[in-house]
């Protein structure tokens, strides 16, 4: 290791990781220092174990239901110290993959805490690292709010939520973006009993306003109890009060509204990308930013893709209809138990519903099985501009969920 690099780069998240590993393909020497794991928060405390404690929640509650297709199961229980054993297997397993390959690469990884100097120049370990170029990558961390101050014991952030050794029998949940529907739902199938309080209009206020609907449906069939337009008044001797006057008394209370970049003095000449950014706080996003930073590989930021993991799925693209008022469009909506693999899988609930205008789309939102990868033929699309009239041109196999794209063209 020495201390002259073409690049330097603060934070080995998704947006540190991808860009070191894309340099150094450039044949660039490469420095990255990360003051805690590689992955940064989505492989650590984000995405991957949420997905994974997801997963088994999903297993769980499926097993209970098994008997709907004939199978007979007695006695279904489950081990939440197994559940978390498996979630940080999965996250080291990962992890080692991700370290692997910037070893390979030959990427220098220093694990402590760096401090950008000026645009040439980190310090690091009370070392000077000089770097023709500097990127940093530092995510963000959970919103703290007035009145919700994490005690990482009865208020609880999306960090601390993995950490708990075992499960609640109640749970208020603050927030219903992609944390808190995909936690509520995880709760709801190991059969905690489950609240969530939303100050918007609606649950999962950025989608469209006919998903956030089916999610309230869903919520209501799985006896997820929510409040919307509704405020936390104040929380004394862990009684919850709400704005509404009804008095909680959960357990324990996640706090799910949003996350904040971590702060930073910006300086002039370094590239800022990923959470710190402060614009989309997305794995992917994060991703696609340290490509189009390193390879100048462009991508179109009103194409990136959302995705609420759990079931059904919930993904979207582009325009809402609530953004279109006023304006011509046309909108084709299909029903998912209109398709004889929902039937066969035994998960009908849901639709695809496409928005488009002068024969284009510009916007496609899913509740369904397979949302995630059903959106991703959309985004293709839309990204190359392919007309409707053009995709029905596709042949699309069958049984499948993805039929439900191509009937939502006609």
């Amino acid at each position: 290791m020495h201390n002259n690099y073409d690049l330097g780069i603060i934070g080995g998240g998704p947006a540190g990781y991808t860009a070191a590993l894309h340099a150094a393909k450039q044949g660039l020497n490469v420095i990255l220092f990360e003051k805690e794991f590689i992955g940064g928060v989505c492989l650590n405390k984000g995405c991957i174990p949420t997905k994974s404690i997801l997963r088994a929640s999903e297993i769980y509650k499926q097993t209970l239901d098994a008997s709907k297709f004939g199978i007979n199961t007695e006695n279904v229980q489950f081990d939440y110290t197994k559940v978390i054993e498996r979630k940080n297997n999965t996250i080291e397993k990962l992890r080692k993959g991700i370290e692997l390959a910037l070893k390979n690469a030959k990427v220098d990884v220093v694990y402590c805490e760096a401090q950008i100097i000026n645009k040439n120049e980190i310090k690091a370990n009370n070392e000077i690292y000089k770097c023709a170029k500097i990127i940093c990558a530092t995510g963000s961390s959970p919103k703290i709010v007035k009145g919700l101050e994490f005690d990482n014991e009865f208020l609880l952030s999306s960090d601390d939520i993995l950490n708990l050794e075992k499960l609640p029998q109640s749970v208020l949940i603050i927030g219903s973006g992609a944390i808190g529907i995909e936690w509520a739902r995880i709760f709801s199938n190991f059969g905690v009993e489950t609240t969530v309080v939303e100050l918007a209009q609606h649950l999962l206020p950025l989608a469209d306003i006919e998903v956030s609907k089916r999610i309230e449906r869903i919520f209501k069939t799985n006896k997820i109890k929510f409040y919307t337009q509704t405020t936390v008044e104040k929380i004394e001797n862990k009684i919850v009060t709400l704005s509404n006057g009804d008095i909680l008394n959960p357990e324990i209370v996640l706090v799910a509204i949003g996350r904040t970049p971590i702060h930073v003095e910006k300086i002039d000449s370094v590239n800022y990308i990923g959470d710190v950014a402060g614009e989309i706080q997305l794995a992917h996003y994060a991703i696609k930013q340290a490509i189009e930073n390193v390879d100048g590989i462009k991508f179109d930021k009103n194409l990136t893709p959302s995705v609420v993991y759990g079931t059904p799925e919930i993904a979207w693209v582009g325009k809402r209809e609530q953004d279109l008022d006023g304006e011509d469009y046309e909108k084709s909506f299909v029903l998912v138990s209109s398709l004889g693999k929902a039937w066969c899988d035994g998960e009908t609930d849901g639709f695809i519903k496409i928005l488009s205008q002068n024969g284009k789309i510009i916007g496609a939102h899913i509740v369904s099985a397979e949302a995630s990868a059903l959106l991703q033929q959309l985004v293709i699309a839309m990204q190359n501009n392919i007309t409707v009239d053009k995709l029905k041109e596709t042949c699309f196999p069958h049984p499948t969920y993805s039929e439900g794209v191509f009937e939502a063209l006609f």
